[in-house]
């Protein structure tokens, strides 16, 4: 791919002329294709799924990003190679032949992109990525597992919704037998996302023009984007020097003059500049349709990465006075994160209905349904609150975090196990008939106005005793039911949210004095460089919000 488009590179302004482009399209297109190059350059792709094209099926070895850039004043070429931290100025279409040699002279698989970046007036605005070719054998030095290094370097960018996949194909082969449309089909099933190019034409055996035809008009195995073919320069052609200008006249009087592949020229199917043109149109068109969920992803990423640096902090201070002093805040933010989880456990009440509904009336006594497992899960909820703002707020000191779990879970156990007494020892008093007479009076008066059948009792009774002792057990039962719905939920709430909290406050408190701060605010030796990588995505996200102005003007 890289030697068919560099065709496309120097082209005479014939080139220009046939790719057809109008203002008002060249208008759009730059900009589109910028905007993603330039969240590209930033290093967004570390972060976030970019737009792209990418090429399968050509022999290279590393992945290659091909940046053309169509410029309006003056007719001078010039290209730029750049890889990691190097970088090489060209000035000659020539000298693209070894772009690869950046990447070093190793016979193994590189992860990291060259970018070649071409600007000229001949040439139509496009981005593409290169892949490395598939190789199904090691030879030479290269690693036995080459086609397995190649093949995930290839898959892990193809199989992105953000993605487009030109496979590259011989016209000589059958082009269901190819690996490259295999790995598109595996990741695209439906062809959304792939667009065929078959190269080599004048290798067709005769005889076999036909099933090219079919294959570019989409008639043999279909894909949703269809197909273009194109013819490249021969070895002949390279090795007689033949201009880009040349090669590509030479390109379109052979599908002019071919009886069988006129048509495709015809249908806008065939040459290197009809190719560009569709390449720049359907790149287009995904970065439109892409941009608006870029947008959101963008937003939320960088929300995200804010509040993974807010957790980790600024580090830990060099004096050991100060960290004496940072602990201490430490601490004290941490104790008042747990007054609001306290002030939120009150307001709330949750527990009278949790606990309350637990307990029931059964053949004449009170059967108590809540055992201790009942009774912890209730501490469970504020105990996970709690065991996250510890997380939040100590993560970044792995010591100072494991200091403070012990307690938690400790102090857990202990106040669970009081609310368990105090709440058998709450039944067992109940076994105890007793109420103030003045609250058991009234409460009988209020049972002999109603309605005897809204307490369960039938209104047809004969015997007067029977029927004022329905009377008294009903008032009593409501009262006993009162003070029960009262004090359970009251005992869970005391130990849960006063005692408990309070113990992890005085134990936290407690660190102060109690260790060395030095110790407790001791880092993990991978915070300190999450917390640099997480300053770097955090600046180049902010970079790329920076141009949310262009974004909504394409979207």
């Amino acid at each position: 791919m890289l030697i068919m488009l560099k065709q496309g590179n120097h082209a005479s302004n014939m080139l220009g002329k046939s790719s057809g482009l109008n203002q008002h399209y060249e208008e759009k297109v730059r900009p589109c294709i910028d905007l993603v190059d330039t969240l590209r350059s930033l290093g967004v792709e570390k972060d976030l799924n970019l737009p792209a094209s990418a090429v399968i099926g050509i022999v290279t070895r590393c992945p290659l990003v091909l940046k053309r850039k169509k410029i309006t004043k003056g007719n001078n070429w010039h290209g730029v190679l750049s890889y990691k931290k190097q970088e090489k100025k060209l000035k000659d279409p020539a000298e693209i032949e070894n772009a690869t040699i950046l990447a070093g002279k190793g016979e193994g698989i590189s992860h990291d992109m060259i970018t070649l970046e071409i600007q000229s007036s001949d040439v139509p605005d496009l981005t593409l990525i290169d892949l490395p070719g598939i190789a199904r054998i090691a030879t030479g030095n290269q690693p036995v597992d080459i086609e397995e290094q190649i093949k995930g370097l290839i898959e892990k960018l193809i199989k992105r919704q953000e993605t487009i996949s030109l496979v590259v194909v011989p016209a000589n082969i059958d082009i269901a037998t190819t690996e490259a449309l295999r790995m598109a089909s595996k990741v695209d099933s439906t062809g959304q996302r792939t667009l065929g190019i078959l190269t080599k034409p004048d290798l067709v055996d005769k005889g076999m023009e036909e099933t090219v035809i079919k294959t570019v008009n989409n008639q043999e195995i279909p894909l949703k984007k269809g197909y273009m073919i194109v013819k490249c320069r021969g070895q002949q052609d390279i090795n007689e020097k033949l201009d880009l200008v040349q090669a590509l006249e030479k390109e379109r009087q052979f599908f002019d003059g071919h009886s069988h592949f006129r048509s495709l020229l015809e249908d806008r199917k065939a040459t290197i500049p009809l190719l560009a043109e569709r390449l720049t149109k359907e790149l287009v068109e995904h970065i439109a349709k892409t941009l608006p969920q870029l947008q959101k992803q963008l937003q939320m990423k960088l929300e995200k990465t804010s509040e993974d640096l807010k957790t980790l902090g600024d580090g830990v201070p060099l004096d050991e006075n100060e960290k004496s002093n940072f602990l201490i805040m430490k601490i004290r933010q941490f104790n008042d994160a747990l007054e609001g989880v306290k002030r939120a456990e009150e307001d709330l009440k949750t527990s009278d209905t949790r606990v309350f509904s637990k307990i029931r009336w059964e053949f004449g006594k009170w059967k108590l349904a809540l055992d201790s497992k009942a009774i912890k899960s209730e501490f469970l909820i504020t105990f996970n609150d709690i065991l996250h703002k510890l997380n939040s707020h100590f993560n970044a000191f792995s010591h100072l975090l494991r200091a403070a779990k012990d307690p938690i879970e400790d102090f857990l156990e202990e106040q669970v196990q009081k609310a368990e007494e105090k709440i058998h020892s709450q039944f067992k008093m109940e076994k105890i008939v007793y109420s103030q007479d003045e609250l058991y009076s009234s409460q009988l008066n209020i049972v002999k106005q109603k309605s005897l059948s809204g307490y369960g009792l039938k209104a047809s009774f004969v015997n007067a005793d029977v029927r004022e002792m329905a009377y008294h057990l009903t008032s009593y039962l409501k009262i006993t039911c009162d003070r029960l719905a009262n004090q359970i939920p009251l005992i869970v709430q005391y130990h849960m949210v006063d005692q408990y909290i309070s113990q992890l406050q005085n134990a936290m408190l407690a660190m102060i004095g109690g260790k060395n701060p030095g110790m407790l605010l001791r880092e993990d030796s991978g915070v300190a460089l999450k917390r640099k990588e997480l300053k770097e995505r955090l600046e180049r996200l902010k970079k790329a919000v920076d141009i949310k102005s262009k974004l909504s003007l394409l979207i």
